[in-house]
């Protein structure tokens, strides 16, 4: 038995990270000030780090196959 989450899983959390990045993307685009722009920043930075982990991680999945 395996840990590795299934591919249908890897989907919905990419989809659920893509989510979260349109969401903060506008949130940016909707404040103003430096400590605002900073912290969503560092959000998008954070949810696209782990888009491209589920990225390479559903790769790896659909590369066993």
């Amino acid at each position: 038995m395996s840990n590795e989450p299934s591919l249908e899983e890897i989907e919905r959390r990419i989809q659920i990270v893509e989510d979260n990045l349109r969401e903060l993307v506008e949130q940016a685009a909707a404040y103003s000030g430096a400590a605002d722009e900073e912290r969503n920043a560092q959000r998008i930075a954070d949810q696209q780090a782990k888009l491209d982990a589920l990225m390479k991680q559903r790769e790896t999945l659909l590369n066993r196959t």
